[in-house]
Order: C-alpha cells, then structure tokens, then sequence
C-alpha cells in the first residue's frame, strides 16, 4: 500500500502505526544508532510504481525508514512525496546489480553508487532485522 505523504495524511499515518508500530522515540532511534537512510538513487521500479516515478528524465530519490515491524519506503516525485509501508515478514530484500526491496508484488531497486555505499551500514542493519525476524518462524 502507498500514500502520498506529501501533506500530512492522517489516514496514512494511522494504517501506518496501525500495521508497522509507532515511529521510535529520539532517544531510541540514537540508540539504534538511527531510524533512517540517506538519500539514495533509485534504478528501476515495478510496472505499479510507474506512475509514482518522474516521467522526465529527472533522477528519482528515495530513502527508508525502519519500524518496529516493518520498514516505509519514501519515494520523492518531484515535489510529492510517496510512502510504501511493507511490514518485516512481507519483505524480500536482494543484493544485485544494485539494491532492491520487494514486497506485495512490487519491488524499488537503487541503483549501485556512492549514495547506496553511504548507506551500506543502514541496509545491513535492515537485513538484520529480517533475519531476525524470521527466526521467529523457524521450525526445530
């Protein structure tokens, strides 16, 4: 599910909360040692997310935020801004050519340069949440 995040959408916000958990605290998100990604480039997005891209040949932006139960994927078109919700046990994450996170039938992947290797740290802080994650549903 994506909104458009651009205003304050408190129908999004509540689906939000409601499905991933409330945004950590400042003191926790320092603790983590921080809740968001920087900005990084994004190469190619699923034929439903096409609508959410730039249709000139301006470079798409986006970055992630954690959760307790998921991540927000924040796309900015132009001066719009547009948040995927994707709770942890929907994510797939791959390492490629670049990126990419897929979920629900879509999937964003950034593109491989010096703004995804800036956040190198962060992405392997989601992935480990993942794993995480899924140890819950392991079977002994």
């Amino acid at each position: 599910m994506i909104y458009n995040t651009t205003h304050t959408n408190k129908e999004a916000d509540a689906i939000f909360n409601d499905l991933l958990g409330k945004p950590y605290s400042f003191f926790k998100a320092i603790k983590l040692g921080g809740v968001g990604s920087k900005r990084m480039m994004i190469d190619i997005v699923s034929p439903g997310f096409l609508k959410y891209m730039n249709t000139v040949s301006d470079i798409n932006y986006g970055n992630i935020e954690i959760r307790e139960k998921g991540i927000i994927v924040h796309i900015n078109k132009g001066l719009q801004n547009f948040s995927w919700a994707i709770p942890t046990y929907q994510l797939h994450i791959y390492k490629t050519s670049g990126f990419s996170i897929h979920a629900q039938g879509n999937f964003v992947r950034f593109k491989k340069n010096k703004l995804l290797k800036e956040n190198k740290k962060f992405l392997d802080k989601i992935i480990d949440l993942k794993i995480e994650n899924d140890k819950q549903y392991e079977f002994y």
